[in-house]
């Protein structure tokens, strides 16, 4: 029975699948980031390999989709890579948003938005035409991922400190997280290395939760939700989608989070670009869609589809409730 090895590699995590033919899944791994931004070609191949052995080895398939992989150039140099390292003897390689377009939508097109660490887009119209966005940051125009937001509390609890800003309960919980009593001694702190700024990130979840009663806070969600809106509505309007029928699926920790004021300014909002769109949080890990692209290519029917969703599901799910338990 043919097989496809199936990869989710993050900013944060990295998740990989070997799986039949049938739907059934032969095993599971998951590991740290491997996004090849953050660890160049060689480091991000070193972690894939590994976690290849865990799940199970090579496959006769392989669809991998990371973070990091933005330009086709990226996309051909980790194709030969993964090729020469022998997980499959066809290797298919993009950016991990397509996971979340194809695990939130059966259509086969439509738009994804992602927000984890950074946030990315991806149309993909009914006649196969794609647009994507470059995802590189501040360079490339983005605002929204988590470290956006963890920048935007840092930033508003150093002027509520200082009173160059409106004061917000930030001041107090933003060094809290790190264990610090002033936004100065967080400030200082990052700056000499002591909190790594990537650690950032962290306070997506302490911020939102502020959101429900401190308008700095609240103001954080709302430009969120308001380049979520952008970005949907650039695609949309580029794949001249906008009023068609289209399922716009959302992911990434950000957006799993279901954080009601930042969902209710995005369904605001994108009622507003098109009144046929169809809003959707996908609420699974987004290696269920890499592993759905294999299938796909191997032509395999709903009820393989059906059965992989379920058992990869389940295997992903129950490992995230071990690590939260742990």
């Amino acid at each position: 029975m043919r097989t496809v090895l199936a990869v989710d590699g993050g900013n944060s995590k990295t998740d990989v699948a070997l799986l039949r033919e049938d739907g059934s899944l032969v095993g599971f791994a998951r590991g740290p980031l491997s996004s090849p931004h953050h660890l160049g070609l060689e480091g991000s191949i070193a972690v894939l390999q590994r976690l290849v052995g865990d799940a199970g080895g090579p496959g006769g398939l392989a669809v991998l989709l990371l973070a990091g992989i933005d330009f086709p150039d990226e996309e051909e140099a980790y194709t030969a890579a993964a090729t020469a390292a022998g997980f499959a003897k066809r290797v298919i390689v993009g950016n991990d948003t397509f996971a979340i377009l194809r695990a939130g939508s059966e259509r086969g097109w439509g738009v994804a938005v992602t927000c984890g660490a950074g946030i990315n887009c991806v149309g993909v119209a009914p006649d196969g035409r794609q647009l994507r966005f470059p995802s590189l940051g501040d360079i490339s125009g983005d605002w929204g991922g988590g470290r956006d937001v963890g920048i935007a509390a840092v930033f508003a609890a150093a002027r509520s400190e200082d009173g160059r800003g409106p004061r917000t309960s930030l001041e107090q919980l933003v060094p809290a997280h790190f264990g610090y009593q002033t936004p100065a001694e967080l400030s200082r702190a990052i700056h000499l290395g002591e909190v790594p700024e990537r650690a950032i990130v962290d306070l997506s979840p302490l911020t939102f939760a502020a959101a429900a009663d401190d308008a700095v806070a609240a103001e954080i969600v709302d430009h969120v939700a308001d380049e979520v809106v952008a970005i949907a509505r650039a695609a949309l309007t580029r794949l001249d989608l906008a009023q068609e029928p289209v399922d716009v699926v959302l992911g990434g920790g950000l957006l799993r989070s279901r954080n009601e004021r930042l969902l209710r300014r995005i369904e605001v909002g994108l009622s507003e670009v098109g009144p046929a769109l169809s809003i959707t949080v996908f609420d699974s890990a987004p290696i269920v869609g890499s592993a759905l692209l294999g299938l796909d290519e191997l032509g395999a029917g709903d009820e393989a589809k059906e059965r992989l969703r379920s058992d990869l599901g389940a295997a992903a799910a129950g490992l995230e409730t071990r690590e939260v338990v742990g």
